[in-house]
C-alpha cells in the first residue's frame, strides 16, 4: 500500500506522539520514513543578519540547531523501532509548500501529520498549515489524531 511517509515535524508538542504513530504506522506496512522540518530563515531577522556578520560559524550552528535536534529524536526512535528513515531540513516562510515539494521531490505516497486542533479565530488568524496541505496535496494526506500532556485547545 504506502512504501514512502513523509513526516513534517514543527518541534511542537505534537511532535512526539506523531513519531510514535508514523513510526508504528511505518513498521506495520513495511514502509520508510522521510522525517521534514522547516526552519525559519534566520539570516532574514535583523538579529540574524548581525550574527551572520560578526560570527558567521555561529550563525551557522544556531540556524540548524534546532531543527537538527526535532529531526535526531525521530530518528533515534525509528531507528530502534527498525524503521528506515531519511532527514530532511528546509528554510523557508510556508511550511505547507515546502511539505508539498518535498513529498513530490522524495516520491512519497502519503503525508502522515497532526493538526494543533485549532478552532475559530485562532485557526482563522493564525492560518493552518495541514489544512493548506490538505487543499493542496496530490497525495493522500493522513491526519493524525495526538493527544499531549499540555492543556486542550478550548472548543
Amino acid at each position: 500500500m504506502y512504501r514512502h511517509l513523509l513526516v513534517p515535524l514543527d518541534g511542537s508538542e505534537l511532535a512526539t506522539p506523531l513519531v510514535t504513530q508514523a513510526v508504528d504506522f511505518a513498521r506495520t506496512l513495511g514502509a520508510s520514513i522521510t522525517f521534514f522540518t522547516v526552519r525559519e530563515d534566520f539570516g532574514a531577522t535583523g538579529e540574524g543578519a548581525l550574527q551572520r556578520s560578526l560570527s558567521p560559524g555561529h550563525f551557522v550552528e544556531a540556524a540548524a540547531g534546532e531543527a537538527n535536534a526535532i529531526l535526531a529524536k525521530a530518528a533515534a526512535f525509528a531507528g530502534a523501532q527498525g524503521v528506515p528513515c531519511t532527514l530532511l531540513v528546509r528554510t523557508g516562510a510556508r511550511p505547507y509548500e515546502l511539505i508539498l515539494q518535498v513529498a513530490e521531490e522524495r516520491a512519497c505516497d502519503l503525508i502522515f501529520m497532526a493538526s494543533h486542533g485549532r478552532r475559530g479565530l485562532q485557526a482563522l488568524m493564525l492560518g493552518s498549515q495541514t489544512r493548506k496541505v490538505l487543499d493542496h496535496a496530490r497525495v493522500p494526506v493522513l491526519v493524525a489524531q495526538v493527544e499531549t500532556a499540555g492543556p486542550q485547545p478550548e472548543r
